[in-house]
């Protein structure tokens, strides 16, 4: 199987001022393609060659797991971006199922910039589902994705520094505060 780099659903400067046009053109157009292009070097002739790219993330190691991994994510990551809405809330499902089990949409927020601001090192924050659909907000390094532990990911902010380092430099609370703006929750909401 041939892995292609994805076409996010917004213009390379749709997220200013969240994220730069030059973050999305380092972060997709490099980063992201890298990832790409190394997992099409390393697939042919491994036991993974044929299988889709969440069961590649489930069963790898190594490089092999680490590129798809990162490339699982950060497809999730960007297919759940759009333009800044400063009034941008949980809908449908997942918005009550957040209030049931956080008591509300800003108790939910809190956690989940803490797990962001808080993982050590390079990694991602998630909000991800289990089967009978209670959420569970993580904090996974590296390559990792919630798939690796039988849950469904829902949502997504990387916190590794090419995600943010041209916009805030070393400031990744600021950059976590300011990515509740370009959150689709329509996306968000369909994955629950």
């Amino acid at each position: 199987m041939n892995f292609q780099l994805i076409n996010p659903p917004f213009g390379a400067s749709e997220l200013e001022p969240v994220i730069s046009a030059e973050t999305i053109a380092l972060h997709h157009g490099k980063h992201l393609a890298t990832y790409v292009n190394n997992l099409n070097n390393l697939l042919p002739g491994s036991e993974f060659e044929d299988l889709p790219l969440e069961e590649i993330v489930e069963k790898a190691s190594g490089g092999i797991f680490n590129n798809a991994g990162q490339i699982l994510n950060h497809n999730l990551y960007f297919e759940q971006l759009q333009a800044p809405s400063h009034d941008n809330r949980p809908v449908g499902k997942l918005a009550q199922a957040i209030d049931e089990q956080f008591g509300s949409f800003e108790t939910f927020k809190e956690k989940f910039t803490t797990a962001a601001a808080t993982l050590f090192g390079s990694g991602w924050a998630w909000l991800a589902s289990d089967s009978e659909g209670k959420l569970h907000i993580l904090q996974m390094p590296g390559a990792d994705n919630p798939v690796t532990k039988g849950l469904k990911p829902l949502m997504t902010m990387d916190v590794w520094e090419h995600a943010y380092y041209v916009d805030y430099r070393n400031r990744r609370p600021d950059h976590i505060a300011a990515m509740w703006q370009v959150l689709n929750w329509e996306v968000i909401n369909r994955r629950y």
